[in-house]
């Protein structure tokens, strides 16, 4: 591996809420090729968990970041802009809906349950593009965290379903309009994998079981996999890929 190949490359990750996250993989792999990283934690609760992952991994920028706070993200990209001047790639891996609506089936999620779902995992991408692009003004990648169940239905995935597919869709649209700022936004889907916001889902343990075997590689992904798969999306190897949602699942997706 040339852990040089994103020497001086600038991330920021956010997600990440303990060694289990996506997110955490998205930094690991990131730092190992190289790259210097800002890291954010969701209060002070999470920040316990976090810190110690951002230590091990050097970030140099470390800060609160609840999207449906007012001001902390554009605080987050405020500190970004004084300390580094710019920024390279940007991971998004936010979601979440109230308990309640998650696990109470698409018919009965309320519109405020889904309205909020919404916002914190959908729309507060948007946001972070709209003050990332400032910081991109030599191009850069964006990714977004999405799901299988964002285009089949998956059972007990429920509200995420639609929302997942809105995040899927703004990450297209959000490609377009970057694209001319040499910009290159990637929806990431990964295979069922054993994280804290996955614990939310009803029977969780069945998609597991049943990835794994429907998986030509006949093997579930890890968060590395994902990680390296966004690592090399940033590389000048891609330099042409935008707007696909990349499968980071053994294959799964194309099973019937």
């Amino acid at each position: 591996m040339n852990s040089t190949l994103l020497q001086g490359h600038k991330v920021l990750v956010c997600g990440i809420a303990n060694e289990h996250s996506i997110a955490y993989g998205c930094a690991k792999a990131f730092h190992e090729l190289g790259a210097e990283l800002a890291i954010t934690y969701l209060n002070e609760k999470s920040k316990t968990y976090v810190e110690p992952l951002a230590r091990e991994l050097g970030a140099s920028i470390f800060l609160p970041l609840d999207v449906a706070r007012p001001g902390e993200l554009e605080a987050v990209f405020a500190r970004i802009g004084k300390d580094w001047g710019r920024l390279d790639s940007l991971v998004h891996s936010i979601a979440w809906a109230p308990y309640e609506d998650l696990r109470g089936g698409l018919l009965n999620c309320s519109a405020d349950g889904f309205a909020k779902a919404m916002d914190v995992s959908c729309h507060s991408f948007v946001r972070m593009a709209r003050l990332a692009a400032p910081l991109m003004d030599k191009g850069g990648t964006m990714f977004a965290m999405s799901y299988y169940g964002a285009n089949k239905v998956v059972s007990n995935y429920n509200v995420m379903g639609p929302v997942k597919a809105a995040l899927e869709a703004s990450a297209r649209y959000l490609a377009f309009e970057l694209g001319p700022k040499n910009i290159r936004v990637h929806p990431i889907s990964p295979g069922p994998l054993k994280t804290r916001a996955a614990s939310g889902l009803k029977d969780f343990d069945l998609l597991l079981n049943e990835a794994a075997q429907r998986a030509p590689l006949g093997e579930l992904v890890d968060i590395m996999d994902v990680g390296f798969t966004c690592a090399f999306l940033a590389t000048p190897y891609a330099r042409r890929l935008s707007g696909e949602t990349v499968y980071v699942d053994g294959g799964v997706h194309i099973m019937a």
